[in-house]
């Protein structure tokens, strides 16, 4: 096992549009393309979590439909920042609908902020984020906790 500096809670939002595609944001931090993702801060829930994440990175206000699942595995959890921090994030994944807002790049955390096809997903993505996406398009009930 290699070595980890922290342990955080972290919550993902899964975002498709009215054809279907999937919202996914440019990352400054990696220079990666992944889903609206990012940290439970002191005295909120993980809802409130992900509803202000969304808001911050791309300017949209969201109703979480579902929970999609919960990801704690240190294989596919584990992420190093380019400073050589590792944090194993345990993940808190929400399927989403928008209700507000106008889409823009909204924080120095992006790059860049698109829809994608499903079909048609950049190559340059987190390596938590496919299987995030798989399980919220397995159309399941149940959540995931993997």
């Amino acid at each position: 096992m290699k070595r980890i500096d922290a342990l955080k809670a972290g919550v993902a939002v899964i975002i498709l549009n009215e054809k279907n595609q999937v919202l996914l944001q440019k990352r400054s931090d990696v220079g990666l393309w992944g889903i609206p993702s990012g940290h439970i801060e002191k005295g909120e829930t993980v809802s409130e979590a992900a509803i202000r994440e969304v808001k911050e990175e791309t300017n949209l206000e969201i109703r979480i439909k579902k929970l999609i699942g919960v990801y704690s595995e240190p294989n596919s959890q584990v992420f190093t920042y380019p400073n050589g921090k590792a944090v194993h994030f345990i993940t808190t994944c929400f399927l989403a609908e928008i209700i507000g807002g106008e889409l823009r790049c909204n924080s120095p955390e992006s790059l860049e902020i698109h829809f994608f096809k499903q079909q048609n997903l950049p190559k340059d993505l987190l390596k938590m984020h496919p299987q995030w996406l798989n399980d919220a398009l397995a159309n399941r009930d149940l959540a995931f906790i993997r």
